[in-house]
């Protein structure tokens, strides 16, 4: 059997994986248009921040060699594919063509940078690779002092956050009215009390329009002003790498991304996408939707190999949950957000509480500001936010098992969870919430 994949990072080789573990005699050939497999993208912001001390090949999980001369998997690196024949079964690029029995999409996704004028300049990054965090720290220690964050999701944030590390000037451009849009605004509002105190200054409802320099940027224009700066980070969200795809008959979504089932099996027989490339069956939503994250990719990789394998798996499906770290704190979502609940119309009722991490009396108490959102008749759980200094992952992970298996507020408010004053008080949190509710 002749197994190819196109993409060597999580989803990809999590695939491929599965298949050789499984069959012995599989024959594999992945194809990476880049020279990394295998690397953890969510690191990248830490190295640029000096935090991964070993430098990006840390980063490096398993690398090309390694699955070559141990796994027997004929990686092949600067193989970009442009063309997909599902009728004769081969995939191509320049110059070189390979056949295929089951086939993987594994390609991922690509920072958008819009049209801008001036886009070309030295000094505007992307962060979505090794070879694109390598450029950043080049950039960011040649006489580099401002630096403009465009976009205020995740990628933005952590590198808002990296950059402050390292003695830089920081202006964050959000074209919307805050930062981290996957937060209803209440909560979002924490987080821009975080960046202000750290120095970053935050530009809200402002859209770039372009970038002047000679060969390389030295302002920033938006439509309201414009202003100086040493470098530029583009971080206004990905699209799905599909765009080879559009003559071969594979069915994408409204987004660009792969239309899957539950097997990873797309409309085409024997191919199979998974990853950021890929769409992503919502649990709360009941429907497919696109959350492009390494959890996601790393489960739909591997339940896609063990199927291309012949041992049936589906994939569960996600219920939007993340987590990360911003200065001192921790920023934790899981399920839907206000906005999301409303464009549902699903008719919703919220909880808004400031609760202490653990007992009080013990040394070292932080208040958790939580947000739980249940539907107003069966009271099932819909979503839940928490912002604080400690002990946000351990409830928003409660939570996100909770949604995972459509609990209700009471079922929440019934859950054993561990007790002891340096962890917890009597009542978890996220319980002392739920009995808030009117």
């Amino acid at each position: 059997m002749k197994y190819v994949i196109i993409g060597g990072d999580a989803a990809g080789m999590s695939a491929a994986m599965q298949i050789v573990r499984r069959n012995k005699d599989a024959d594999v050939t992945t194809l990476e248009m880049g020279e990394y497999y295998s690397y953890a993208q969510c690191g990248l912001p830490y190295a640029v921040g000096g935090l991964v001390k070993g430098g990006l090949d840390e980063l490096v999980a398993r690398d090309v060699e390694t699955f070559r001369s141990k796994y027997g998997i004929d990686a092949r690196v600067n193989h970009k594919v442009t063309h997909v024949d599902t009728e004769k079964k081969l995939v191509s690029g320049k110059d070189f063509s390979v056949p295929y029995d089951k086939l993987l999409i594994a390609t991922g996704a690509s920072p958008i940078v819009p049209d801008w004028d001036g886009a070309d300049l030295d000094g505007i990054h992307t962060v979505k690779t090794i070879p694109d965090t390598e450029a950043v720290i080049k950039d960011m220690h040649n006489d580099t002092h401002h630096i403009a964050v465009i976009g205020g999701g995740y990628i933005g944030l952590e590198m808002a956050e990296n950059f402050v590390e390292q003695g830089k000037k920081v202006t964050m451009i959000e074209r919307g009215p805050q930062l981290a849009g996957i937060f209803d605004q209440e909560m979002a509002n924490l987080i821009h009390e975080e960046a202000e105190k750290h120095g970053v200054k935050l530009l809200f409802n402002e859209e770039v329009k372009g970038f002047k320099g000679d060969s390389r940027v030295e302002e920033i224009v938006t439509d309201k002003q414009s202003f100086k700066v040493d470098m530029v980070i583009v971080a206004i969200g990905v699209k799905p790498n599909t765009h080879f795809l559009e003559d071969c008959g594979v069915h994408l979504h409204e987004n660009g991304a792969i239309q899957v089932n539950g097997y990873m099996e797309t409309n085409i027989p024997d191919v199979y996408a998974a990853g950021d490339c890929a769409t992503q069956y919502h649990r709360i939503k009941e429907h497919d939707d696109f959350i492009p994250l390494g959890t996601h990719a790393n489960k739909q990789g591997r339940i896609a190999g063990l199927n291309m394998a012949g041992d049936s798996r589906t994939f569960k499906g996600i219920v939007g949950t993340s987590i990360m770290k911003f200065f001192s704190l921790t920023l934790g979502r899981t399920g839907l957000s206000l906005r999301e609940a409303e464009e549902l119309r699903i008719p919703t009722e919220i909880v808004d509480a400031e609760i202490p991490h653990h007992a009080t009396y013990y040394p070292g108490s932080e208040i958790l500001t939580i947000r739980l959102m249940y539907q107003r008749h069966t009271e099932q759980l819909l979503g839940a936010q928490i912002i604080g200094k400690e002990g946000v992952d351990k409830r928003i992970d409660v939570l996100a098992t909770a949604l995972y298996h459509k609990m209700t507020m009471e079922d929440l408010e019934n859950l054993d969870l561990a007790y002891a004053p340096p962890y917890n008080g009597v009542w978890d949190p996220v319980q002392q919430a739920s009995r808030r509710r009117g």
